[in-house]
């Protein structure tokens, strides 16, 4: 008898201060990242499904998001820019 399945793997990537799609509001979002791996006599043996997402820890919604916007937004947070929305361009300071 062979015993296969799956199991999920969730990692927190960073925290970001995003404007939320949802509420509207300027909270910390969690980037995560969900991998499913293939599991035989329960060891994980390969992932097989890697899904990318932010939820807003104000309102709860959760976003999906490609795995070329995680990593730019992974980057903006190793970077301490902060974190701007993925899509709107970042606003320059005001020179006179």
């Amino acid at each position: 008898m062979i015993i296969f399945g799956t199991k999920g793997y969730l990692y927190q990537l960073a925290i970001l201060t995003l404007v939320c799609g949802q509420c509207g509001n300027p909270a910390a979002h969690t980037l995560r990242k969900r991998v499913t791996k293939f599991t035989l006599f329960f060891v994980p043996l390969f992932p097989f499904s890697t899904k990318y997402a932010t939820q807003c820890t104000f309102c709860g919604a959760e976003q999906r998001v490609t795995k070329e916007q995680a990593e730019q937004l992974q980057a903006q947070a190793a970077g301490g820019s902060g974190g701007q929305p993925y899509g709107q361009p970042q606003q320059q300071p005001y020179q006179s």
